[in-house]
This record gives C-alpha cells, structure tokens and sequence, in this order.
C-alpha cells in the first residue's frame, strides 16, 4: 500500500514536470523588466493626467503651496533640545551666614520691573553679605498703586524658599529703625567687584537704603551661583499672593474650555505708552495733541520732542490694533481663533480696538472671563490686575508682544524658562515697512503672508544663547545695548539634559 502511493505520488510529479517552464535566460529577465517598467510608466502617466490637468485649472496660491507646514505648526510646540531649567546651586555654594547688617530696597516701575528688580536685590544682598528687609512697592509711578508687597506676593514663601541663600525679614529691627543710613543709587548693570568694593559701607553704617532697584545687576560675567540665585528668586520664591495665583488659574481654565488653546497678545496701547514714546500714527489730530501734551507735562520723561514717523519707522513703536490684525492674519490664524488681551485700558477705546476685533471677533478681556466679584478685591490695584495678565500670559498656547517692554521681557524669559513656549515677537521695523508698501499699492495682497512668515521664521522663542552688546558700542553704553538676563536665562539657568545640540 506505501509502495503504492508512492508510485503514485512519482508519476504526479513527473507529469507537473512537462507543464513547467524551463529555467529563463539572462536576455528574457531583462526585456521582461523593460516591459514592466514601461508598463508602469504608461499606467502612472494615464492615471495622473487629470489630477495634473486640475492642478493646472485650479493652482494653489504661491503662499499656501510654500507655507503649509509652517500653518500647521502655529500652535506646535518648539524643539527644545533637551533643555531644562536647572537653578540648583554649585558644590562650591555655601548657605548665608546671619548677619547684622541690612538693605532695604524701594522698588520702582510697573509690576514686572519690581519683580526682576527684587530678583537683582537678592543677589546684591548675597554679594554684600546683607540682611535684605522686604522692598517697598513702588506707589509713585504712573498707576499710583497703594498694594505693599505682601499684596501682591507671597511673602512667606519668598522668605522662606530663600533662606540658605538671603536672610531676610519683613521689617528693621526696632533699634535701627531711627539709626543713621547710607543712601544709595548702585550704578546699573554692575558686577561683583562694584559690589564688593560697596561692602566698605558696613564701616560706618548697619543699614544701606537701596533708593532703586531696576537693572542694577550686569546681565553677563557673573558668577554662575549667582545667576542662579537670580532665577531661583523670580522663578521660584517670587510667587504672587494666594488669591492671586488662583484666579489667574481659573481664567486660564475658562479660556481654555471655549477653544482649548487661545494667544495672549500683549497689546501696549495705553495712554501712557503711546505719549512716552512719540507713537500717534492711525490716531486724530485731537489725540496727537492730547499724547503731546502729557508728555510736555510729564516732568521725569526727558525725551519732548520726538518725530512719530521717525520712530514708526525705525520700529520704536507699539504696533497699532489695525496691525496686530493683520500680522496675525498674515501669520495664518483662524478668525475664530481666542486673542486674550493682557494689557491696561485701550487709548480710544474701541474706536482703535474695533480695527483687531472686525478681523478676529473673539477678542476677550479678563473682565470678560472674570466676575465682578471675583475682580472687586483687586480693585483700583495695578499691579495685583497685572499680576493676573502675566499668569494668563505666561500659560497661553502663544504669547505675542505688540512693543517689547518689561512685561514682554519678562514673560518671554519666564516661558524661554519653562521650556521655550512658543512666543512670537513681531520684527515691529520690517512689518511697518511690509504693511506701508501694502497700503501704497507697491506689494500684492497675495504675497504679504509669505513675507510675514519669512520675516518671523526665527522669531518664536526657539532656544538660543542671551545676547550680547550691540557691535560698534563702547564703555558703560554696550551694556543698555546686551538682551536681558530676564528676557533670556540660557545658558546659566537652563541646561541639557540630553544628547541633542543646538
């Protein structure tokens, strides 16, 4: 029965065997693949003939052809490189020694200008070897703000966190609060041998009254331990007051639950800006003359006469509403898309605001996403509203500053800090120049979004190193010229963590 099968199992192979083709030559397998190509050739050709055909009948804008992935990644987040923040101090660094010696310190300027300003005062009381007394807020500047520092800060907490580095207390001790004190205005920008050589103030004095607190720390060539002290005290110890700090994370969670994502555009179009710095383009010959007028009056503003069109030109202004509009228009932004708008009250209201809001609607204010209840206790108080549009800011999806003040420095540094959140910072100069040819007819509509686009390619918060002076600049002038340490903390306060480079 075996020998059977496989007898059988024999003359099945033998007869498969005749149907089979002989073994191909060399020549045959390559006029086959010739055939087969061309075949091919022919098959994709006749299958993309109508697609080319609609192409051609329907081309897609120049713009939207070259700029599709850059729309995509308007919200994406930056390649950080495998950055982080580091602000832990050296081996070498040692914890304060009590001393009994004081600084006190009066702040001046908005709310951020006090912040970075308190930051460089607790370095300077770790160079001097000092005792720092809680600053003074200013109340004297143009918003006329009673809040003290325990209003707007979290005044345990920066005592607390900070004590291996500053001892510091809230007031003088009785005994010194009548006592002879040296009164100082420190040289800005200055590094540590300026610092240790003011130590020679102990000699006569136990107490040193610091009469400003802005830029009185170089931006660069300080010591490691001490940058990191700078950015240990504004990132960590100088948390806002309690109440503060949650509203600001509810109106966070509010504008996040209509769109999940929103822009915080810091739109400097107060009164008080556009008077400052000569800026009255869009606006009638009434508020030129109104702008004027103010700063004539305004006795500590040394700059009277200034040249609007010069100073549009030159890019030495806040971009106006109309703008904005357009340079988030041009960058590709849904009209639908949620603007919060982190700033003090509008000039003009909206009569100028309308020129923003006609091209993006959803235009919200924090008295928009906020009870009145929730803002009553915050009141006739600058610098603790602030403090709310700064958290805001800080946590949106994209931040945009219309003019680069303190506030825009700082909340750029902040997020370069917290991993280098996407924040776009207008080229004011090349866009005035983009939109006046615009306006003149000497540019198509069509390519203002390709140039736009070009032009801010590298202006997005990606990583890169502080900058330095102003080439051609000397003596003490170069350093007004250096990128602030706050703007940029990289590379003293942010490290790589991995493998990859910039």
């Amino acid at each position: 029965m075996v020998k059977d099968r496989a007898f059988s199992h024999s003359r099945t192979l033998t007869a498969a065997n005749k149907f089979l083709p002989r073994k191909p030559s060399s020549s045959s397998i390559a006029l086959y693949s010739i055939f087969l190509f061309a075949f091919s050739i022919f098959v994709f050709n006749y299958y993309s003939k109508d697609i080319l055909e609609d192409e051609q009948k329907h081309p897609l804008p120049e713009e939207a052809q070259s700029l599709q992935l850059p729309r995509e990644m308007l919200w994406g987040a930056l390649d950080d490189y495998g950055l982080r923040p580091c602000v832990e101090p050296t081996a070498k660094y040692k914890a304060t020694q009590a001393r009994d010696r004081y600084l006190t310190v009066r702040s001046n300027g908005g709310l951020n200008q006090m912040r970075t300003g308190i930051s460089d005062m607790v370095a300077v009381a770790r160079i001097m070897n000092a005792t720092l007394v809680i600053p003074q807020l200013d109340k004297r500047s143009f918003w006329q703000d009673s809040s003290t520092f325990s209003d707007v800060f979290n005044e345990h907490h920066f005592i607390t966190s900070l004590q291996r580095d500053v001892r510091i207390v809230k007031e003088l001790p009785k005994e010194l609060e009548s006592a002879p004190r040296a009164r100082k205005h420190f040289s800005s920008w200055s590094g540590m041998s300026y610092y240790e050589e003011m130590t020679h103030l102990w000699k006569d004095y136990q107490v040193v009254h610091v009469a400003k607190s802005d830029s009185r720390l170089a931006n660069n060539e300080l010591p490691l331990d001490i940058q990191r002290l700078r950015c240990r005290a504004l990132y960590n110890a100088l948390r806002f007051f309690p109440p503060i700090e949650n509203l600001g994370k509810k109106l966070v969670e509010r504008l996040r639950s209509r769109a999940g994502r929103y822009i915080a555009l810091h739109l400097r179009y107060e009164k008080d800006m556009l008077s400052f710095t000569g800026c009255t383009s869009g606006l009638t010959d009434a508020e030129s003359e109104e702008l004027t007028i103010m700063r004539e009056t305004t006795s500590h503003w040394k700059m009277k006469k200034i040249n609007s069109t010069e100073q549009r030109l030159g890019g030495f202004c806040p971009l106006t509403p109309k703008e904005v509009g357009i340079f988030l228009q041009a960058l590709g932004y849904a009209p639908s898309t949620i603007i919060y708008i982190a700033a003090g009250e509008i000039y003009g209201g909206n009569t100028h605001l309308s020129e923003l809001t006609s091209l993006f609607p959803n235009v919200v204010f924090k008295e928009m996403i906020a009870t009145q209840e929730e803002l009553k206790a915050f009141s006739n108080h600058a610098s603790q509203n602030a403090a709310l549009d700064y958290i805001i800011s800080v946590e949106s999806d994209v931040f945009i500053p219309s003019y680069s003040g303190n506030m825009a420095r700082a909340v750029e540094g902040h997020r370069r800090f917290l991993g280098h959140r996407k924040t776009i910072t207008p080229d004011r100069k090349g866009v005035v120049e983009i939109f006046d040819k615009l306006e003149t007819a000497q540019l198509e509509r069509s390519s203002l979004s390709n140039l736009v686009m070009k032009l801010h390619k590298n202006r997005q918060g990606a990583p890169r190193k502080r900058g330095g002076p102003l080439p051609g600049i000397k003596g003490r002038a170069r350093f007004r010229t250096e990128e602030s340490f706050y703007q940029n903390p990289y590379p003293e306060c942010i490290c790589r963590s991995s493998s990859k480079t910039l």
